[in-house]
């Protein structure tokens, strides 16, 4: 299968970025067809589930959020840790950063869960999702970088009531889900490992 770019020009540039694109590409069942797209570039993220497999604990961070604006809970979400990759940063270098400024974490050590497209309809942006081992006991607080306007909140749980959350689908955002049904099927590794070291 074919594809070319034809035409791309900037329709938007600001902190994001809108390029419409002409594009023609080939066709299964066989020809080609052109088409007219907006592609909107976020860059490359990084997003760091915290697990603490000694206490059996899932840090998890809240924040406002716009694009749950119209939600009917409201627009703080739970979520995972996350940050863009800046230029010359490496994956675990973003994890580290982020992991101190919205939980004010180390990490003991990372396990990668995996990469993928968020909305590869209409987006570039790629993630990287990280498992990130961490202690507990020292998640606590209020974080984020004040002129980024972010204000997080650290929530410590037990397992037994993340499962319940995703359960009952009080977790809606794409990538605690995808984090948290990993660790679902990875969790007595991490445990058995842990142990060990």
């Amino acid at each position: 299968m074919k594809w070319k770019l034809l035409e791309r020009h900037p329709a938007y540039s600001g902190f994001f970025k809108v390029d419409v694109c002409r594009v023609k590409h080939d066709l299964y069942a066989g020809g080609e067809i052109e088409v007219r797209r907006e592609l909107f570039h976020r860059g490359d993220a990084v997003a760091v589930l915290l697990y603490d497999p000694a206490l059996d604990r899932v840090v998890m961070i809240e924040q406002f959020r716009i694009g749950a604006l119209h939600d009917p809970d409201g627009p703080w979400l739970l979520e995972v840790v996350a940050g863009m990759v800046e230029a010359g940063e490496s994956v675990t270098d973003v994890a580290k950063r982020e992991c101190l400024e919205e939980a004010g974490l180390q990490v003991h050590a990372f396990d990668t869960i995996h990469s993928f497209y968020s909305s590869p309809g209409g987006c570039s942006e790629r993630i990287h999702l990280l498992c990130g081992l961490v202690d507990s006991h020292q998640a606590t607080g209020h974080h984020g970088i004040r002129h980024e306007g972010e204000d997080i909140r650290v929530r410590v749980l037990d397992y037994a009531e993340i499962e319940t959350m995703l359960h009952s689908q009080r977790i809606t955002s794409a990538m605690p889900i995808i984090a948290l049904q990993w660790l679902q099927l990875n969790r007595e590794r991490l445990r058995i490992e842990s142990f060990v070291l």
